[in-house]
């Protein structure tokens, strides 16, 4: 398929800090919102304490999607962010699981 460009998924998390959760978190929450289809998990750690919070997003997405929404988050005031990608190759089950792998 000449001139098609194959635009696959990858596994990965994107960790957030919120420092000033008064301010930050319903921003926050409504872009996580938005791109709910991508977030396959999410844990979030209120530091009442400090008036942050951490939360943490497992995803399956596009590189392009990952960096629009981690671009997204970061660019809210008080919020910081990281994320990191599984490798470019296909993650499946089937065949390439090792016995070790399987209960």
């Amino acid at each position: 398929m000449e001139g098609v460009i194959s635009v696959e998924k990858r596994l990965g998390f994107i960790g957030i800090i919120v420092e000033n959760r008064l301010e930050g978190a319903s921003e926050v929450n409504r872009l996580l919102s938005r791109y709910a289809e991508l977030i396959i998990a999410r844990t979030g750690v209120p530091q009442t304490r400090r008036g942050c919070a951490v939360i943490s997003l497992v995803v399956d997405a596009t590189t392009d999607q990952i960096g629009e929404l981690s671009g997204k988050l970061g660019s809210i005031d008080g919020v910081s962010v990281k994320s990191m990608l599984s490798r470019e190759r296909q993650l499946t089950g089937g065949e390439n699981v090792t016995s070790e792998n399987q209960y």
